[in-house]
């Protein structure tokens, strides 16, 4: 028996659940029990509704793709994606759930106070023929030539070492990466050059063979000179090609969920993809 607190809901937009603590979330035929936190010391420790609409637009855009159709996962593994600000798991969670592996970065708070939980929580339950979830620390602010992909816990911090953990199971995933996302990321104009580096590291594959993967970046306009700003950098200096996903597309995405949102919800959620110049 759940909580009450988790017993299920509707599809609510993040904002009127965020004094829910453990929230029952559906997704498609399944349900995700995530813990959140509103206590205001983490942006990444609450679902955001960047994460939602995200998700929502995945699960419609990726669902009929099979994995050969990636390019990268033609010799019979799955596709491998890669979340930066994975939060609360909800994104990363989803992706695995319609057959992706998937690496879930966050800072050490938010991996060691939401994100970890969540994922060792949902993941033996996923349907059947999902993929996996890794969990690692990722801090935007080290150089991508700093990183490691070796460890099981950590790719890149700032703060002291830690010792493997011990309950990693199977082959610990890496690059080259079939899918990059990232949803309610740009808030700040200091870390506007630390996540757009770290994407292009990530895009930027270590085999010569593996064709750049597409980032898709889900925000909210809430500071619409701060975004204007990371989507000019994005293409200049960075070199991605900047492309934003309609809003008819995200709608058809909302309304299949079954999310009964009024537009005034959502209509400042923007999804952009972008893709590296070769």
């Amino acid at each position: 028996m759940l909580p009450t607190s988790a017993q299920p809901d509707s599809l609510r937009p993040a904002h009127e659940t965020k004094h829910i603590p453990l929230l029952a979330y559906p997704f498609r035929t399944h349900r995700f029990h995530l813990a959140q936190l509103d206590n205001g010391a983490t942006n990444g420790s609450a679902l955001w509704l960047g994460a939602q609409c995200l998700s929502l637009f995945l699960s419609d855009n990726l669902k009929n793709k099979p994995p050969s159709s990636t390019g990268l996962a033609s010799d019979g593994n799955r596709p491998r994606a890669v979340e930066l600000g994975s939060g609360i798991g909800l994104s990363a969670l989803a992706l695995a759930s319609m057959g992706w592996d998937v690496i879930a970065t966050d800072l050490h708070d938010v991996v060691s106070t939401v994100l970890s939980g969540n994922i060792s929580r949902n993941l033996t339950q996923l349907p059947p023929d999902s993929g996996t979830v890794q969990v690692r620390e990722l801090d935007w602010t080290v150089p991508p030539d700093q990183w490691r992909w070796d460890h099981p816990d950590i790719i890149a911090s700032t703060q002291v070492a830690t010792p493997p953990s011990e309950a990693q199971q199977g082959p610990i995933l890496g690059p080259p990466f079939d899918l990059i996302v990232t949803s309610d990321t740009i808030y700040s104009v200091a870390l506007v050059t630390p996540l757009l580096r770290a994407l292009h590291g990530l895009c930027r594959s270590p085999l010569p063979e593996a064709r750049c993967p597409p980032v898709y970046l889900c925000l909210e306009r809430r500071d619409p000179a701060l975004v204007d700003h990371a989507l000019s950098q994005a293409r200049d200096p960075w070199g991605f090609r900047v492309e934003r996903i309609s809003l008819k597309k995200l709608a058809k995405a909302i309304e299949k969920a079954g999310a009964r949102w009024d537009k005034s919800d959502w209509e400042d959620v923007e999804i952009w993809k972008l893709s590296l110049r070769s």
